[in-house]
């Protein structure tokens, strides 16, 4: 059941995907060489506790950490570890909280250092694709609508979508319907009216869509080991049309608002 929420419930959501923003910016310059993954968690964890915030994924169905920091070929679910961080990674960065009972959630990949031009050309594409599938996010429209307009623009570009994960409402959990996924054809599924509130975002990969899943029970990799990229926001649908959650300057955005590329 779709949950739609009330002109409170969003100003809620917004409190709580205003500090996602914030950390997540605050993470952007410490993404570097170097930089150990379970050193980005901790910082991420204290600052979430600083807020006033509990971390979303600590906990979650065992999830050990309060960030997922994916690298290269891993997709999403990348445990932190002591692993330090090299010139020319591709790194994902997934990062929720829960705060006055309400969820944020959202992802941004960084380029480590260079990275050659196809890497750069994933990471930009990935929230380019996430651009184009909300602009669909307008009343009157149809969730697959969303799904649709990511997986052209990725195909677009020749990299593959990854079918194996989808976005998902939020709310008052951290999972809510309906599913998003990133590719599909228009037209079918829920309609989209105001009090909508989605995670959508894409994960893309540089070579074929399909995936493995390591021993460890979390981390996502693709199959043939080609990069991959993740790019999520909360959005809602609001009397402003589609409206950005979670952007870096922890004040919600328009959807169409232009925005710096997420390049570390």
């Amino acid at each position: 059941m779709i949950v739609y929420k009330t002109e409170d419930e969003l100003r809620r959501m917004r409190e709580s995907a205003a500090i996602v923003g914030t950390i997540l910016k605050e993470l952007r310059p410490l993404v570097k060489a170097g930089a150990r993954t379970l050193d980005l968690d901790a910082y991420a964890e204290r600052r979430t506790r600083e807020l006033g915030a509990k971390p979303a994924f600590k906990g979650y169905r065992g999830y050990p950490a309060t960030l997922c920091v994916s690298v290269n070929e891993e997709i999403i679910h990348g445990i932190p570890s002591s692993r330090a961080l090299r010139d020319g990674d591709v790194v994902s960065v997934d990062f929720g909280v829960v705060y006055g009972g309400f969820y944020g959630d959202a992802a941004r990949t960084y380029a480590v250092g260079e990275v050659t031009a196809a890497a750069r050309n994933l990471i930009g594409t990935a929230e380019a694709s996430f651009r184009r599938g909300v602009e669909q996010m307008a009343e009157g429209n149809r969730v697959s609508d969303i799904s649709a307009a990511v997986q052209a623009c990725v195909e677009a570009q020749g990299f593959g979508v990854i079918r194996s994960f989808v976005g998902h409402g939020i709310g008052r959990a951290l999972h809510e319907d309906p599913q998003v996924p990133n590719f599909g054809l228009p037209g079918r599924g829920p309609k989209i009216r105001r009090g909508l509130v989605l995670a959508i975002e894409p994960m893309i990969a540089a070579g074929d869509w399909e995936v493995e899943i390591l021993a460890d029970g979390w981390t996502a990799v693709t199959r043939d080991r080609s990069l991959a990229a993740h790019f999520e926001e909360t959005v809602a649908v609001t009397k402003r049309g589609a409206e950005i959650l979670s952007a870096e300057d922890g004040s919600g955005t328009p959807a169409g608002s232009p925005k710096e590329q997420p390049h570390a």
